[in-house]
């Protein structure tokens, strides 16, 4: 299985998977469809599937223009998100093949919207584990909570995701990277992992290259939303459950301006 990320728009990803074993592709977020079957032409491979995180139009706003494209596509999203173009529904827990090799688990994470649908793709014995996490999980954030709650957001990164293998490689939908360290820091100004993920990130930025992917391992030590569990995250501010301070978290980024 190989990944591709294909920056979109001003700061979108979407990603371009493609099955060692018989070059079929899959699509995810593909907002901009000339750019992603362009990327496939230059790596030989076949795209068959979208996969839709949600419905907003930076993310599906593609999918009508890629069946023209691409017809007979066929083109997957939560079966509660009405996603625009969307040819077949999927929940928490189903399964969708690709080519061979690939093997994609749907995986519930609502709170952006309602209906948010997290990817988990492995080859079929269960290696090189990767999720592409939409507006959901961003590196070292979170989306905003527009139709959910802060238990939802809770269930979703730090239950859902956060018991993913740890070395599962992170795919998300914008690159805010660098921000997001930026505010992680001020939750927890003394914690080193940050630090040095913010120092590399901003160098990776001066490139022109990509922050991503992460790793759950790297998310569960510098992701402040995701390291609400932990006692010392909690006082920090001000709270004594999980869920209080993710909400916490959450409110201090809505209202920060770094």
């Amino acid at each position: 299985m190989k990944i591709h990320h294909i920056p979109c728009l001003q700061d979108n990803y979407a990603y371009l998977i493609i099955d060692d074993v018989t070059k079929e592709a899959a699509v995810v977020d593909p907002v901009e469809p000339e750019k992603v079957i362009q990327a496939a032409g230059e790596h030989g491979a076949s795209i068959k599937l979208v996969l839709t995180t949600h419905y907003h139009w930076d993310h599906a706003g593609g999918n009508e223009k890629i069946k023209q494209l691409i017809p007979g596509i066929k083109v997957y999203g939560g079966s509660i998100d009405n996603v625009k173009g969307c040819t077949a529904q999927v929940g928490n827990g189903d399964r969708v093949a690709l080519g061979e090799d690939t093997s994609i688990l749907a995986l519930h994470t609502p709170c952006h919207t309602k209906g948010h649908i997290s990817y988990y793709v492995t080859t079929v014995e269960g290696n090189d584990p990767a999720v592409f996490t939409g507006d959901t999980l961003f590196i070292a954030g979170c989306g905003k909570f527009f139709e959910g709650t802060a238990e939802q957001m809770y269930q979703s990164l730090c239950v859902t995701l956060g018991s993913l293998p740890k070395p599962t490689k992170v795919y998300c939908g914008h690159e805010y990277t660098v921000k997001n360290l930026q505010f992680a820091l001020t939750v927890e100004p003394d914690n080193a992992k940050i630090q040095q993920k913010l120092s590399w990130a901003q160098n990776q930025q001066q490139k022109g290259h990509p922050t991503i992917p992460s790793t759950i391992e790297e998310e569960l030590q510098t992701n402040p939303f995701m390291r609400a569990d932990l006692p010392e995250v909690q006082e920090r501010v001000g709270c004594n459950s999980p869920v209080e301070a993710l909400r916490t978290i959450r409110q201090q980024k809505d209202n920060w301006r770094g």
